[in-house]
């Protein structure tokens, strides 16, 4: 015998509250006990609780449209049965904003104490100097300071914390100055055929073009011929450009040239000495020859002036015209393995080399 409380299918008859009425049409026995309200069904649920829908909102909307749901428009309540408080004029606000200050005009100012310590001082911490310098992290920095590496205006700091001021006092490391501001140096070993300006009107290939992509203008340190290479500096350093080529401070450019011998000894004597060109006398700081293949010889000059094509009208004064020609150094920065057309940037210490050589 089939229990009544399942159908044919075998499973339990889940249809909530009309489910005792379709057993006694089908004619199973009426359970006449009272049913326990069970949860209404979603569609039997209602939201527009808290009074009738007015008569210009949909029924069934319920809260959600009034705003009183996350997301709908907010209604601020109604006070004295349903009317709102009168706004205050914009003349009423002024008056009342000008007798809050009348009001405290008489009190005392109170001046809130500093948040850290030392925070009446000026300037910056040595340490964060350094380091925003390129000299490592704070902490390298700070090992430098406790190591007495580091001097501010000529003596050497040996206490932690100290604040300079980048813009004026002089800082140094090892005795080489640091360039504290927003400086940059670069060395280019410049090609054959470039031009020794930032910008050529002609549309030549120009120093520019090796740093088109700097957010500071930069500019070159002197010049070399176009069909000169080797080593030119780069730099948004003014003064320190300015006193690299000024004669005054004597700063020397090393320069490799190929000539055709034979050679005699008196030529480097002759250059030193000096040789008679058409705007004054030349004269070279330093001459040997670095190779020879046959006739081939290879010379170094070395010398503080820098004169439009010294270099080659010297040796073709002397009776050895210049075949090529290559700048190895200026001033201590050599030119070394960088590559033709290669840019790199100068380190802090070959910065302070410079700045030392000219007496920053």
């Amino acid at each position: 015998m089939r229990s009544s409380g399942r159908n044919s299918s075998g499973r339990g008859d889940y249809r909530g509250a009309g489910g005792g009425a379709a057993r006694s049409r089908s004619g199973g026995q009426r359970d006449d006990k009272p049913k326990r309200a069970g949860k209404p069904r979603p569609e039997e649920r209602r939201y527009d609780v808290g009074g009738p829908a007015s008569e210009g909102q949909k029924k069934g909307r319920g809260a959600a449209a009034r705003g009183g749901a996350k997301g709908g428009p907010k209604q601020s309540p109604q006070r004295g049965g349903g009317r709102t408080a009168p706004a205050r004029s914009r003349e009423y606000e002024a008056r009342a904003e000008e007798r809050n200050r009348e009001r405290h005009a008489d009190k005392p100012r109170t001046s809130t104490p500093r948040t850290f310590p030392g925070a009446e001082q000026e300037g910056e911490r040595l340490q964060k100097v350094l380091a925003r310098a390129g000299y490592g992290s704070r902490r390298a920095c700070e090992e430098l300071i406790d190591q007495a590496r580091v001097e501010v205006n000529g003596e050497i700091v040996t206490e932690q914390g100290l604040r300079v001021d980048p813009a004026k006092d002089v800082i140094k490391v090892d005795g080489l100055t640091v360039a504290t501001q927003s400086y940059q140096f670069f060395a280019l070993n410049k090609p054959a055929g470039v031009v020794s300006t930032m910008e050529d009107p002609d549309g030549r290939q120009c120093l520019g073009d090796y740093v088109t992509n700097r957010e500071t203008r930069l500019f070159h340190v002197g010049r070399l011929d176009t069909e000169t290479e080797g080593i030119i500096l780069l730099t948004n350093h003014g003064e320190l450009a300015h006193r690299l080529t000024h004669p005054k401070y004597g700063v020397k450019k090393t320069y490799l040239a190929a000539v055709q011998g034979p050679l005699p000894r008196e030529v480097g004597k002759r250059l030193r000495e000096g040789i008679q060109l058409e705007d004054g006398y030349a004269r070279a700081d330093h001459f040997r020859v670095v190779e020879q293949i046959g006739k081939n010889y290879l010379v170094e000059v070395v010398l503080h002036e820098g004169r439009k094509h010294i270099v080659r009208r010297m040796l073709a004064e002397a009776g050895f015209p210049v075949d090529k020609l290559v700048r190895t150094a200026f001033g201590p920065i050599a030119l070394g393995d960088q590559k033709s057309g290669w840019l790199r940037r100068l380190s802090n210490t070959e910065v302070g080399m410079l700045m030392k050589e000219v007496g920053l």
